[in-house]
């Protein structure tokens, strides 16, 4: 899958390429697709090696078992191919880090549709799958998970360009100190506010409203696709674990049977090959299942954005209502006129008006709130229409990247499925050669 769009020039590299076999899928289990022709990309290779299992203390002094993840980074290789290439910078991450930095960047450039995590635990798993999230299966999968984590912040022209995210790659002691200096925590948004602005902001943009109901057909349609493909997978399971019972019955068979015996047995033996072979397919499949659950995962991250635009015109919208409110304030002051109901005016019917000088200074304050007013209400304004201008730049540029990823997983499982029902076919044609030769 792609990571970010680029000219047609660039070099692409392609990693699970739709014509493969299977044992080169297997192989080559990172199913993404990066841009190499991002600058940080074309100098720098980076990898997240392996996993290790690794027991101690929490913060709370008590045993616990977690994963860690083998971070390496090292130059392109520029140089001849007699030279040895670089030796990595390695560094050992856990899952939690990287939910830190992701954190980080979430708050920091709240205008970028920022790349998702893999899963914490399995979801949408078909029932032969473990959900544990220490098995190493779902280890070795969300180790992809988080190395396509790293390339899709690595590709992006803004994220890569930011010194934690350096930092994250090549400090494993300074980093967390270095990130929480920057005081991202005080600047996150609580989510009791983002609701707040959600449901009082008087005039929503009409893209963002569409933008976001979008996200959440998507997050829907996607879930009831892994839904459907976690049930399939479990009847697929059963049709090939039958081929093993048809295996077993004329193997059984072929041991009573003279004349017929050779062709019974070369018959059970093409049944249990067959119905050996749904393990690694199924795991293939997970791997594609993975491609559809980053985009799962990406309709929160899009949702991010638009509420935080919500919270931006929500904020402004408050802002030119408070300039309203004391211009008009002065009006009545300056003419003596009491629009409507207020306090001010009913205790001015009951003690008496204000004298000239009270009035004056009243005036002069808020003259004076209101060039503030009005100087708040122009950095808001511009605020605003900076942010849309950003984020929407972003979000035309994810959506280019969702169109091709979406279409190369969808091509790849396709051509996978018609692999696999090709197999199934060869497997009863070669069983019907030996039925004909007995």
């Amino acid at each position: 899958m792609m990571a970010d769009s680029g000219s047609p020039e660039e070099q692409v590299a392609v990693i699970g390429n739709t014509d493969i076999t299977p044992t080169e899928s297997e192989n080559n289990i990172i199913n993404t697709m990066v841009e190499k022709g991002t600058s940080v990309l074309k100098k720098l290779e980076i990898n997240v090696a392996e996993a290790e299992k690794r027991t101690g203390k929490n913060t709370v002094n008590m045993q616990e078992t977690y994963t860690v993840y083998l971070v390496e980074t090292r130059p392109s290789e520029t140089v001849p191919s007699v030279s040895p290439p670089p030796t990595p910078d390695t560094l050992w991450r856990r899952y939690s880090e990287f939910e830190l930095l992701r954190t980080y960047l979430l708050v920091t450039y709240p205008y970028i549709i920022i790349p998702p995590l893999p899963e914490k635990r399995a979801e949408f798993v078909w029932h032969k799958l473990s959900a544990d999230n220490l098995d190493p299966d779902f280890v070795e999968r969300r180790r992809v998970g988080l190395e396509n984590f790293l390339l899709r912040v690595m590709s992006h022209p803004v994220l890569c360009k930011d010194k934690i995210v350096f930092l994250f790659l090549t400090e494993e002691k300074r980093w967390r100190d270095a990130v929480l200096e920057t005081g991202f925590q005080d600047k996150a948004d609580s989510r009791l506010k983002s609701l707040s602005a959600m449901f009082r902001v008087k005039s929503p943009d009409k893209r963002f409203t569409a933008l976001k109901q979008y996200s959440d057909e998507l997050n829907t349609a996607i879930s009831q696709l892994l839904r459907v493909r976690a049930r399939v997978a479990d009847r697929l399971y059963g049709v090939y674990k039958v081929h093993g019972n048809y295996g077993r019955v004329f193997s059984e068979w072929s041991a009573i049977e003279k004349e017929m015996g050779d062709g019974l047995q070369s018959a059970g033996h093409h049944m249990d090959t067959y119905a050996a072979s749904i393990d690694d397919i199924l795991e293939e499949e997970e791997h594609y299942a993975d491609q559809l659950k980053e985009y799962l995962f990406y309709t929160e991250a899009v949702r991010s954005v638009c509420r935080k635009h919500e919270l931006i015109q929500y904020e402004l919208e408050v802002a030119a209502q408070d300039l309203a409110s004391k211009k008009q304030q002065r009006e009545e002051l300056a003419t003596g006129m009491v629009r409507v109901f207020s306090l001010k005016g009913m205790t001015s019917k009951l003690f008496g008006q204000e004298s000239q000088e009270q009035r004056e200074s009243r005036l002069a304050a808020l003259e004076q709130s209101i060039q503030e007013g009005e100087q708040a209400l122009k950095e808001k304004n511009a605020e605003c229409q900076e942010f849309v201008q950003t984020a929407w730049e972003d979000i035309e540029r994810f959506k280019e990247q969702k169109d091709r990823d979406l279409r190369e997983a969808l091509i790849s499982y396709a051509i996978m499925q018609i692999s696999m029902c090709k197999k199934g076919i060869q497997v009863w044609s070669n069983a019907k050669e030996c039925f004909n030769k007995m």
